[in-house]
């Protein structure tokens, strides 16, 4: 390893440390030792400290604490010329680094400067963890780049960030250059930052870099399994698993230097794109590169073969920026050229199959007003979509799947801004998107394109017809609706006893490799993004993927939910950690998960009963844990009885915890998940003939804590009160 690097890696890291003792001895001074210190709804504490060690952060003496550890990895550095470093000591070095950095970052939150003034976002919390999480598990995002400084120009910083949004890469930004970074490069051209666009500022703080390393360390414990203070586990699951890479922005100084070297330790390479000394792979791992003087032409596509990543592309005919990075970008009303539906006009999208002679593959008419016809702009139009399509193993059980698929494909585009589905979608085009050539027929053309790209298996011929006028509109309409209606009744006859086939989801066994799901028709996913239908049209997509057909075989337990056949391949799938999981009880052999659930059910023992919470709501739960912390306690492929990670839909779902007493258990909730599910919850509790069970169910407004929950329930003469002990 470079003297140079090493040496100045380890200056570096005495620099920072030493600014963390100052922010920490003024801290404590100012609120005491006892001070709470925390990332604002996120779990896992300080979670590089917490990953790496096991020590739990809580208040200012604990990090008192951990500096004290982090003085003990540097090496010391004797006068003269005697001293030669080493990777080994660069290397501790850039631990103590991040956990100086976290402690400093955790800081800002009790006294300021808060990291989100202005642009920036600071930690990400728990919500977008889970909600992101998905997203590097199927691969949509192949990886992130921790970008560290600024661009010699404006124009670069966009060019750099547009190309890794266009191979859908997460782009976080920290730290400046002669004063500036790269994520004001970005707003002083215009670009949009945010979550939803991957461009993510962390903070213009040189410190700000080590939440790039939490993310990281989170993804471990949240997703992986990795148990607090398993070092080693913790930072080989991220070499292998978490496909990051830093690029190193402008000059190159000691505290930057100390970064690079606790990225090293993660399996991070550091690209530069200024000449320093570079280490090449011959050590410990193929991934301990500095490789410094890249041009920006090359630089990301240099970073992208360094770490190895697999970058899939979709090439669409379209005169803007293309890709699933672009899904989150917003066109405001003030930047809105035309728009459609919403409550601005009619508007319906629908998908059918139809005969060989009726699809002319790859046609696309627009009928009616284009874009070029509209004269105020900001205006809006009607608007239906209708594609046909055809295959030799398209089945019409497959139509609503594609069609869920017309809101993501419409979202990539960049400046189209698109919501809904059905009958109630809504479109906007931005002013800069019509001004770059983007009219109403590339709804077609990406249509086409993205049909092909994902369901070419199933579908061998699409058409789109697109439409503006208003008649036609309102008849497409009419028509859609009739066979929606039809779909609605036959998907919802679809019951686990009708079919003698489940399937299997292991897309998350990228981040957790021993967590198998079995879907069935009435228990989807436990993310909320695949239900039967969607992996029964995966695996004829891709017969070798993560959706594969399971035989049930024969009925072990009718009551739990439990076949032989399930058991069996779960317990291959799983590598053999799973010998077997019940599909209706969260007390007895409970199915696993893997991080990415949208809801958490925990028994609470004194009501004998539970509570369900989203992973959207922040607060304190009645089982004395929040979301995050339970998460903990759910995710990474083991099997917890009395918890269970879920989708939110599943609540409805005449199967919820069917051995466990079902839907009647269920005794709080946050009011967010009460009203966004109410309609599918009074449907279910009229079905079993207690029409007011919704509003026996608290919330954080009638109750915060168990003792509270059970007072209540009293209270109200809740039903739980008359059933069998669940344990």
């Amino acid at each position: 390893m470079s003297k140079i690097i090493a040496t100045s890696a380890i200056k570096g890291s005495y620099k920072i440390l030493k600014r963390a003792e100052k922010s920490l001895k003024e801290c404590i001074k100012k609120h005491g030792q006892d001070q709470k210190i925390e990332f604002p709804n996120t779990g896992y504490y300080l979670p590089v400290i917490y990953s790496m060690t096991g020590i739990k952060v809580e208040k200012l003496s604990d990090a008192a604490g951990v500096l004290e550890e982090a003085k003990k990895l540097l090496p010391s550095v004797p006068s003269g010329k005697v001293w030669i470093p080493y990777l080994g000591g660069a290397l501790d070095a850039g631990i103590a680094t991040l956990w100086a950095e976290e402690i400093i970052e955790a800081i800002k939150y009790i006294d300021g400067p808060l990291p989100n003034n202005g642009i920036w976002l600071g930690a990400a919390t728990d919500v977008i963890l889970r909600e992101r999480g998905i997203e590097f598990v199927d691969g949509s995002a192949p990886g992130f780049a921790a970008c560290v400084g600024a661009c010699k120009e404006n124009k670069t910083a966009v060019k750099v960030a547009r190309e890794l949004q266009g191979k859908n890469i997460y782009v976080f930004m920290s730290a400046s250059t002669d004063g500036k970074s790269m994520a004001e490069q970005l707003v002083e051209e215009g670009v949009e930052l945010g979550w939803g666009t991957r461009l993510v500022p962390y903070g213009k703080d040189i410190t700000a870099t080590v939440y790039a390393a939490g993310f990281a360390a989170r993804v471990a414990l949240s997703f992986g399994g990795v148990q607090p203070g398993d070092f080693r586990k913790m930072l080989l699951y991220n070499k292998d698993r978490v496909f990051a890479f830093v690029l190193a922005l402008g000059e190159v100084d000691e505290e930057k230097y100390a970064n690079a070297a606790g990225a090293i330790n993660f399996g991070f390479p550091t690209i530069a794109d200024t000449q320093i000394p570079e280490i090449l792979p011959r050590g410990v791992c193929t991934y301990e590169h500095v490789v410094s003087n890249i041009s920006d032409d090359e630089i990301v596509s240099k970073a992208i073969e360094i770490r190895g990543l697999k970058v899939t592309i979709d090439k669409v005919d379209v005169p803007v920026a293309f890709g699933p990075a672009f899904e989150g970008e917003r066109v405001r009303k003030e930047n809105t050229y035309v728009e459609f539906g919403g409550n601005k006009s009619e508007a319906v999208e629908f998908l059918s199959m139809a005969g060989s002679s009726e699809v002319e593959d790859g046609k696309i008419e627009v009928f009616g007003p284009e874009v070029d016809d509209v004269k105020e702009v900001g205006s809006a139009l009607p608007l239906g979509i209708f594609v046909q399509v055809y295959g030799r193993k398209m089945e019409e059980d497959f139509e609503p799947v594609m069609e869920r698929q017309i809101h993501y494909f419409l979202n990539y585009p960049s400046g189209v801004f698109h919501m809904g589905q059905r009958d109630i979608p809504w479109l906007r085009f931005s002013k800069d998107a019509v001004k770059s050539g983007f009219k109403i027929k590339h709804i077609g053309t990406v249509l086409h394109a993205k049909m092909h790209s994902q369901f070419a298996n199933i579908m061998d011929k699409v058409q789109i017809k697109i439409y503006t006028n208003p008649e036609d509109v309102i008849a497409l309409k009419k028509k859609a609706r009739e066979v929606f209606k039809a779909r609605d009744e036959r998907l919802g006859a679809l019951t686990d006893e009708s079919v003698d086939t489940f399937y299997s989801c292991t897309l998350c066994q990228s981040f957790a490799p021993n967590h198998v799901c079995a879907v069935s028709p009435e228990r989807p996913g436990l993310c909320g993004a695949y239900n039967w239908l969607d992996c029964k049209a995966s695996y004829e997509i891709n017969p070798t993927g993560p959706n594969q057909p399971i035989k049930k075989s024969e009925t072990l337990d009718e009551n739990l939910g439990v076949w032989k056949g399930i058991n069996d391949f779960v317990y291959k799938a799983s590598h053999q950690t799973l010998e077997s999981f019940s599909a209706y009880s969260m007390i007895i052999n409970p199915m696993t998960s893997c991080g990415c659930f949208e809801v958490i059910v925990t028994i609470l023992p004194s009501i004998n009963g539970v509570m369900a919470v989203n992973r959207e709501y922040p607060g304190m739960t009645p089982s004395g844990m929040k979301f995050s912390t339970m998460a903990g306690m759910v995710g990474g492929g083991i099997q917890t009885p009395g918890f269970i990670g879920i989708s939110k839909f599943f609540i409805g779902s005449k199967k919820f915890i069917k051995a466990d007493g079902g839907l009647k258990r269920l005794a709080w909730m946050p009011k967010e998940l009460k009203e966004e599910i109410r309609d599918l919850l009074e449907a279910r509790a009229k079905e079993m003939g207690i029409e007011d069970f919704l509003d026996k169910v608290a919330t954080e407004e009638e109750a915060e804590t168990e003792e509270e929950v059970l007072e209540w329930i009293q209270k109200v003469n809740h039903p739980v009160l008359k059933m069998e002990p669940m344990i």
